[in-house]
């Protein structure tokens, strides 16, 4: 007999500053992340950055890897509505098409190789979604935030006129994100 072992997330902790010039959002958060086994640092991190970029005290990480009808984050109203559904990455259509159905507002972060594929591929599906929102992380960007992983972290995301830097103590990474859906700018 075989018994096999479940692996279990690495608990990551992050003090997180914002100051959100276009929003203007300025508070510090202070988060858990769990690293699910599977899941690498620039995942990670891009998570903490979609958590930056849509802050919001009500605003919660999902169990995305885990958990089919969770996302990245989300955020719901006082009765349980979800206001508000992230995803990260490349999913599945009918993953985007469940939860424009189910939530407010989506957004959609698409991140690493071959997202001009995935998009060409896929954004036929997304033009009949008017509560969906589509923003792309450029290749190097996304990679370059998981030299930021720690497992436990001192960032200040600093956001003006659509561009984000995100800095640790070591280093930065300056993002310029695209919207590809609906075609505005940040």
């Amino acid at each position: 007999m075989i018994t096999r072992m479940a692996l279990k997330a690495t608990v990551y902790k992050a003090t997180l500053n914002i100051a959100n010039l276009d929003t203007h959002y300025y508070e510090e958060h202070s988060l858990t992340l769990a690293k699910h086994p599977s899941e690498t640092d620039e995942r990670l991190m891009v998570r903490l950055l979609a958590f930056a970029l849509f802050a919001d005290e009500a605003l919660t990480f999902g169990k995305d890897i885990s958990e089919d009808d969770e996302p990245a984050l989300w955020k719901k109203d006082l009765t349980g509505a979800i206001d508000l559904w992230i995803e990260i990455g490349q999913p599945d259509e009918r993953i985007i098409r469940k939860a424009c159905g189910r939530a407010k507002d989506v957004v959609l972060i698409l991140y690493g190789a071959h997202t001009d594929l995935w998009w060409k591929k896929n954004q036929n599906d997304f033009t009949c979604r008017p509560n969906l929102t589509v923003i792309l992380l450029p290749f190097e960007s996304s990679q370059s935030l998981a030299i930021l992983a720690e497992r436990s972290m001192q960032l200040t995301c600093h956001i003006e006129d659509g561009i984000i830097m995100l800095m640790s103590d070591a280093s930065s990474v300056n993002i310029v994100p695209t919207i590809l859906y609906p075609r505005r700018t940040i």
